[in-house]
């Protein structure tokens, strides 16, 4: 029998670890390079400051800035209208890059393009894209999207928010909660009900009278993302700011979808670290007189995760490439969405196992992916929601009603 005479740190070496099935060879010299950049980014500018910042529940509000200039701000919308004229799986590795940092900068960058500069791209008129769009792809603007409710999460049907005809303008009002970025936010793409009960999109700007955004305080998950609620109290919306043709769920959900697709891929970008601190914890962490990688159920830990983090991987790949070709459903995103931030919450806590007690500080990032993680679990879309969304796909019968 051959004696394995490698050592530890070459086999890390001569195998990519975090590609076990050479997936970067499914990607373009273009989404590697994408990738790369951003990468870099994050560990020059986010992943030195992060702990503090999340520890301080701060959000590193200079990043805005610095997520334009890499790229970040709707990335597969055209160039002319302030994205990044790059395909979907492009949009995906971006993202899953900023989450490797933290999913709270993720969510930064994957509000202000999905959920805000989508709609305007897909909904808004040309004058209204000419007029948005360029200032939120440069990060001169920062948005972010209301739909979610006090009352209505999974339900956004049941929305109060209410918009009612007064001339030139409609006058809105009503609330909206759990919404990242507005306490600095320019711009709020909003969803209401009209007279008729329609649900209408718009767009609110942050001056106008009657707009409030307070800061929701007091979290222990996304700590360095900022949160708020939006109230609007009599605002003048211009008709020329509400969305002329979308009316009804489809406007909103559609935005999900396509900030749900980069979750996908971002969950990725957290488990990745998680792994990858864990990795290098079980060579370096010395018991019994041996590395903690030796022992079996270590082993079992790690290789679990790897199997995982593969599939994910793979799943999100032929996702953005059905997306590429206009045919990803949002059942198909869903499903995606679900198992891989699952995933990526179990390799957190298994993750914090290995680094033992180490693992529940600041100094490793276990701890830190795993609080964030129970959010991004919740949010566009519960864990539950989409799994019955699968349910309802596949048997073809309504468990929501």
């Amino acid at each position: 029998m051959a004696v394995d005479t490698m050592t530890n740190s070459a086999k890390v070496d001569k195998y990519n670890h975090h590609d076990y099935y050479v997936i970067d060879e499914l990607l373009s010299e273009d989404h590697l390079l994408a990738r790369d950049a951003v990468r870099s980014w994050v560990k020059q500018e986010v992943t030195p400051i992060i702990e503090a910042y999340s520890e301080k529940a701060e959000c590193p509000k200079h990043l805005f800035k610095g997520l334009a200039e890499i790229g970040a701000y709707g990335p597969s919308l055209p160039e002319e209208y302030g994205g990044g004229g790059m395909d979907e799986i492009a949009y995906g590795v971006i993202m899953q890059e900023l989450e490797r940092g933290d999913s709270g900068i993720r969510s930064m960058a994957s509000v202000q393009g999905s959920l805000v500069m989508y709609p305007i791209y897909r909904f808004a008129s040309e004058d209204q894209k000419r007029k948005y769009l360029p200032k939120l792809g440069s990060g001169e603007y920062i948005g972010c999207f209301g739909l979610t409710e006090p009352d209505h999460g999974s339900n956004p049907a049941g929305m109060v928010t209410n918009i009612k005809d007064d001339g030139d303008a409609y006058i809105l009002n009503g609330a909206k909660m759990w919404i990242t970025n507005s306490p600095v936010a320019d711009l709020a793409v909003v969803w209401a009900k009209d007279e008729e009960g329609a649900i209408r999109g718009m767009v609110v700007e942050s001056s106008w009278e009657g707009f409030s955004a307070p800061e929701i305080h007091g979290k222990l998950s996304l700590r360095a993302s900022i949160t708020g609620e939006l109230v609007f109290d009599n605002v003048r919306v211009p008709k020329e700011n509400v969305f002329p043709e979308i009316k009804g769920l489809k406007g909103p959900l559609s935005c999900l979808s396509k900030a749900r697709y980069g979750i996908a891929w971002g969950a990725i970008g957290a488990a990745l670290d998680c792994y990858d601190s864990a990795l290098r914890y079980s060579q370096e962490r010395i018991q019994f007189d041996k590395p903690i990688g030796q022992f079996q159920l270590t082993q079992k830990k790690l290789a679990e995760m790897i199997t995982e983090i593969t599939k994910a991987q793979l799943l999100a790949w032929r996702l953005g490439s059905l997306a590429n070709e206009g045919k990803a459903s949002p059942a198909q995103i869903s499903m995606a969405k679900r198992n891989n931030v699952a995933m990526a919450l179990d390799i957190a806590r298994e993750a914090r196992q290995i680094h033992g007690g180490m693992g529940i500080t600041n100094e490793y990032p276990c701890m830190r992916h795993m609080m964030n993680l129970e959010t991004v679990l919740t949010y566009e879309g519960t864990h539950d929601i989409h799994l019955l969304i699968t349910g309802y796909d596949v048997t073809g019968l309504n468990a929501f009603y």
